[in-house]
């Protein structure tokens, strides 16, 4: 019997990746790879695992989720080491979770492997930390893809935290609407981080009452993270600092 390894690749920076990914990487026999990886996939190329690509988008699916399941049993019983290889950490919105039931499940050793979260990552190369003792004293993370409307709009409005959401453009408006009609206030400010470490990263601002038309007059597509909160103006303070203008789009 094989092994099956849940890695979290991190936000899509090789430079990223923990030292137990890469020795994981290096040692398998197997990559099963999403599609929001970055430029972690150059490092796979260089592995001598057989790589397939698993990677599911909205509308786009190369194997169903219950296909990966299949596929990971089967090939820790041919006697691999299989890296299962997710976009940031694999237990947030990754659906690491199930894939660790099934293995469970099947009797299937499996080990996880944490990854920086794309959550906590990005809005830190735009310069907004997540937590700071003069703005909110919470942080949720939620999913902009909920499908069985399983949140309690009305208490996450009144909670006092910073919000970030992924995986939510498309659902912007619906969400801001929800927030401001629960009793947030519209005047929350609001950040859209679009294609976060990469050549391309874009970041959008706003308030609750506009962040959807804002996001949609520039054109804004996923992947992106938002976060909500007053601690997005923080991020004003440090694009005055020197050495943090090369990291951060003054947009």
């Amino acid at each position: 019997m094989g092994k099956v390894y849940l890695v979290g690749a991190g936000p899509g920076r090789a430079d990223l990746l923990t030292l137990k990914a890469y020795e994981l990487i290096k040692r398998a026999d197997v990559i099963l790879y999403d599609k929001l990886i970055g430029d972690v996939v150059e490092v796979i190329k260089n592995s001598n695992a057989e790589l397939i690509n698993v990677g599911k988008r909205r509308g786009h699916h190369r194997m169903t989720q219950k296909e990966i399941n299949k596929l990971m049993v089967k090939l820790a019983r041919q006697g691999k080491i299989v890296v299962r290889l997710k976009g940031g950490d694999p237990f947030i919105f990754g659906r690491g979770g199930e894939e660790a039931q099934y293995l469970a499940e099947h009797g299937v050793e499996f080990e996880v492997v944490p990854g920086v979260t794309s959550a906590i990552a990005v809005p830190a190369v735009a310069g907004i930390p997540l937590t700071h003792r003069d703005y909110d004293p919470a942080v949720v993370i939620m999913t902009g893809t909920e499908v069985k409307e399983r949140i309690n709009w009305e208490s996450l409005a009144k909670f006092n935290a910073t919000i970030v959401v992924l995986m939510g453009v498309k659902n912007l408006d619906k969400i801001s609407k929800n927030l401001i009609k629960y009793g947030k206030n519209p005047n929350t400010p609001v950040a859209v981080i679009e294609r976060g470490y990469s050549k391309s990263q874009r970041i959008i601002t706003g308030f609750l009452s506009n962040i959807s038309d804002v996001a949609k007059r520039e054109d804004v597509r996923p992947p992106s993270v938002i976060v909500i909160g007053d601690v997005v103006n923080f991020r004003e303070k440090l694009i005055k600092v020197e050495n943090y203008k090369k990291h951060i789009p003054e947009k």
